[in-house]
């Protein structure tokens, strides 16, 4: 069916009985979901029953590559994730980027499989189809920077390797995984990873990936990058800080736990004054010409030294909902979280909810361990970090996630900002309804990607009232299936419009490389993505009553800024879900009917 793109074949490893073995890829599958995300979701539908728990050794860990994964096309970098979250009790997917996804389609997988668990510490070497599992004792308690820099010994590249880290070995549910300096990071996948004892992958792949036509593929990548380059140059100057100050004067830039939308300390977390005093230079995933990652370092001050690269949602997380105006202390934090192999987002949010609660008296400096926990004091966010990842003091509580935290404290659980046990991302609903639907039905919980980022339609183009209720579904509906197709062709989001994808009758670049062409299938397909991850959802019990935001964006007025006076109330939100699920074509309840099912292909599968 496809004479580019696909190695038609995965290798699945069960680290219970360390059997290794490849197999076939059915390529119906690959053409209804693509690779990546879509294909994760179609394996854990078939193999993760609704009753498997999170950190049990049944659990399994899908990582696929998309067709675009590896190829000469422009930031052809992503591999998908998919798993059952520890932190949200639920089907999980994510994506990571650097060099990890094109070497495992270059060693000829376009997927891998981890199953089981293994009975003492270990990592796993892939080089081409040579693969073992290795003695992963010395590796054991290492940062993931520790370990990156001794397996980059056997493959080259320290984002050729994944790692999880202490905080994950501690069994904190944050724990993300890290692709050198890039994270595989919601949802607590770093977790599950060392819960199975398998503290890194290494791979490398020396095969080139088949392309169809080469010569016409060539010309559409040449065409791409041209385009990328042209028209993401603030993307190559700011990375995604460049939104840092957009959204404090929309008004919807979260402060303080979520108590505001305007942040008054943001003139020194913007990307100008980042540029200014931090930059040092930019960093590019595989085979990409726009460079966002901005490495930055502290010169002087109590956190001297430190260096990593901020994106926006964390200097958001780390920042404004911590109330940290001071630059120096997220770049700190972001060094630690990656060392430590904690995800920035949810770490950020969890402890912006912790400042609050000890400022309203809930908490006390005995549980802190001593630390003076207020908005506004940079050090104590970083010493939080440490405390979470080693669960010390109150960090054992906060290393249990938002479900965790409420079932242990249930008076504070206003004060928790999540969907389905995933932190909000650095929106704040409340200045822009739409967002509402973002983090509501989203399907791995409060996320602005899986989600829906409907920032440039809703807030930047000017096309759409972003107060507005009537059309919000639709237009969710259709950035949702947009991004489900894209997080399955394996391409970075930011360079997606350089290929022409959807442009009809121009749009051939899947055609040139896969031999197939999917333009015209496309939405249907992210469509039927996301349709499938409703259905594993709803077999996990979520429904309706889980697509709710948190009760203080429902109750409490925006006090100040573009977006003053604004509320996400229940009559609204409830008329936002029910254009959205009319959109999708799925009942009240929020499940997919028959007839919708029919129409994507995937009846059969209820």
């Amino acid at each position: 069916m496809f004479s580019g793109g696909y190695t038609g074949k995965l290798v699945r490893i069960n680290l219970t009985d360390r059997t290794i073995k490849e197999e076939k890829i059915n390529p119906e599958w690959q053409k209804k979901f693509l690779g990546a995300r879509g294909l994760g979701a179609r394996y854990y539908y078939d193999e993760i029953g609704k009753d498997i728990k999170p950190l049990s050794p049944e659990n399994k860990l899908f990582f696929f590559t998309g067709p675009v994964t590896g190829s000469p096309g422009p930031a052809s970098t992503k591999i998908g994730l998919v798993t059952k979250s520890p932190e949200t009790r639920q089907y999980l997917c994510s994506n990571g980027g650097g060099y990890f996804g094109p070497h495992l389609k270059k060693a000829g997988y376009d997927g891998l499989i981890i199953e089981g668990r293994a009975d003492q510490p270990v990592y796993i070497l892939i080089k081409d189809n040579d693969i073992q599992i290795k003695d992963g004792k010395k590796l054991w308690g290492k940062t993931t920077f520790e370990v990156n820099e001794i397996l980059k010994e056997e493959v080259g590249r320290e984002d050729q390797v994944m790692s999880c880290g202490p905080a994950a070995e501690n069994g904190v549910v944050l724990s993300c995984i890290q692709i050198g300096e890039r994270s595989i990071g919601r949802g607590g996948a770093g977790a599950v990873m060392a819960s199975k004892n398998l503290k890194a992958i290494a791979v490398k792949g020396t095969g080139e990936v088949p392309v169809s036509n080469p010569e016409k593929y060539r010309e559409v990548c040449k065409d791409a990058v041209a385009y990328v380059r042209e028209t993401k140059a603030n993307h190559t100057k700011y990375g995604t800080p460049q939104y840092t100050a957009v959204m404090n004067e929309f008004g919807a830039y979260p402060t303080r736990n979520f108590q505001t939308g305007v942040f008054e300390g943001v003139d020194t977390i913007r990307a100008e004054y980042m540029k200014e005093h931090y930059f040092v230079k930019n960093q590019a995933c595989f085979r990409c010409p726009v460079a966002c990652s901005q490495l930055c370092e502290v010169k002087e001050g109590p956190f001297k030294g430190a260096k990593s690269d901020p994106e926006y949602e964390t200097i958001g997380t780390l920042g404004a909902v911590c109330g940290v105006s001071d630059f120096a202390a997220i770049i700190k934090g972001n060094e630690l979280c990656d060392e430590l192999g904690i995800d920035t987002m949810s770490v950020g949010v969890i402890i912006g909810f912790a400042i609050e609660v000890f400022e309203r008296g809930y908490i006390t400096k005995e549980d802190t361990g001593g630390i003076e926990l207020k908005f506004g004091n940079g050090e104590a966010m970083v010493k939080m970090i440490e405390k979470i990842a080693k669960r010390e003091d109150i960090g054992d509580l906060l290393a249990e996630g938002m479900l965790g935290i409420a079932e242990r404290r249930p008076e504070l659980e206003y004060y928790l900002m999540h969907v389905k046990g995933l932190p909000l991302a650095a929106y704040d609903p409340r200045g822009f309804y739409g967002n509402a639907l973002t983090y509501g039905t989203s399907s791995r919980g409060a996320c602005h990607n899986v989600g829906g980022w409907s920032i440039r339609a809703e807030l930047i183009s000017g096309d759409y009232d972003r107060f507005a209720v009537e059309g919000k579904g639709e237009l969710l509906k259709s950035i949702q299936d947009t991004r489900g197709y894209i997080d399955s062709l394996g391409v970075c989001t930011v360079v997606r419009s350089g290929y022409g994808f959807t442009d009809q009758p121009k749009g051939k670049a899947l055609e040139y490389l896969t031999g197939y062409d999917f333009t015209p299938e496309l939405m249907t397909i992210g469509e039927r993505v996301y349709t499938m991850e409703r259905l594993i959802l709803n077999r996990e019990g979520r429904f309706r009553k889980d697509d709710m935001i948190p009760e203080r964006l429902r109750k409490e007025k925006m006090p100040e800024g573009q977006a003053k006076g604004h509320v996400v109330s229940d009559d609204i939100y409830n008329r936002l879900l029910d254009d959205y699920y009319e959109a999708r074509g799925w009942d009240k309840e929020g499940r997919p009917t028959r007839e919708r099912l029919e129409e994507l292909g995937i009846s059969d599968l209820v």
